[in-house]
């Protein structure tokens, strides 16, 4: 599963599942831009612990949910062959205490971005002639959840975004996909931040355990290879067996 000269874009790449898909593409011999929004710190430290072992890695801070930003950040690190679009935020709250900020907060960084990522990145993709995008979605885009509903609704729409847009591209030989993790342990879904009946609720899947980021980094550099190339418009959902379709 090489990527050997490519160049790609991992949007939220500073930590958690962006994180270690950019550690797993620069050992696939890919040139790694690590997207991040106010984590320099951690984005460096990133960048410097690929290039310390061989690799290629440069940071690009922008905030994907502006348009402005994501436009100047194409026109920063010019057009790539591999993007994924992997930035998000989660939020347990009730649907009747979900604030119109709160559902534009969590649209905006978790469908809007990937649709302005897209739209910065594909006119690339088209001039060379081929390009890999791999979208993160959620199984709960596709289950559901009580006091998530923003959240629920935004995977959602990248999944049916990913569709469009596989639709749209193939003939141009643009693969788009989406990867469906189940619950992964990431700071954003630690205790810190979600409810004690949250975790109960998603250690309650078949494999009884949290996946890693690691295992939703294998499945997003398996559509990024060759080896995925019949592939396009699917969801894959590494997912411990939340979902079986």
């Amino acid at each position: 599963m090489s990527l050997q000269g490519r160049t790609t874009l991992i949007t939220g790449a500073a930590t958690g599942i962006g994180r270690a898909t950019a550690l797993l593409f620069a050992q696939a011999g890919a040139r790694v831009v690590i997207n991040h929004w106010r984590q320099s710190a951690e984005a460096q430290a990133l960048v410097d612990q690929i290039r310390a072992a061989g690799g290629e890695a440069l940071a690009a801070e922008a905030d994907v949910s502006n348009a402005g930003a994501v436009q100047a950040m194409a026109e920063q690190i010019g057009p790539v062959d591999v993007l994924v679009n992997n930035a998000g935020i989660i939020q347990e709250k009730s649907f009747l205490e979900t604030t119109e900020a709160d559902w534009d907060r969590m649209l905006g960084v978790d469908l809007k971005a990937v649709f302005l990522v897209c739209r910065a990145f594909i006119p690339g993709m088209l001039d060379k002639g081929q390009g890999a995008i791999v979208n993160i979605a959620s199984d709960l885009g596709i289950l559901g959840r009580e006091r998530y509903a923003p959240y629920c609704a935004a995977k959602a729409g990248v999944i049916g975004l990913t569709k469009s847009l596989a639709r749209e591209f193939a003939p141009q030989q643009i693969r788009v996909n989406a990867i469906a993790p189940g619950p992964v342990a990431t700071a954003m879904v630690s205790l810190e931040h979600m409810s004690a009946e949250w975790v109960e609720k998603e250690l309650a899947i078949p494999q009884h355990r949290l996946g890693a980021p690691e295992d939703i980094a294998a499945t997003a550099l398996f559509l990024a290879s060759d080896l995925s190339g019949f592939y396009t418009g699917q969801v894959l959902g590494p997912n411990g067996g939340s979902v079986m379709p």
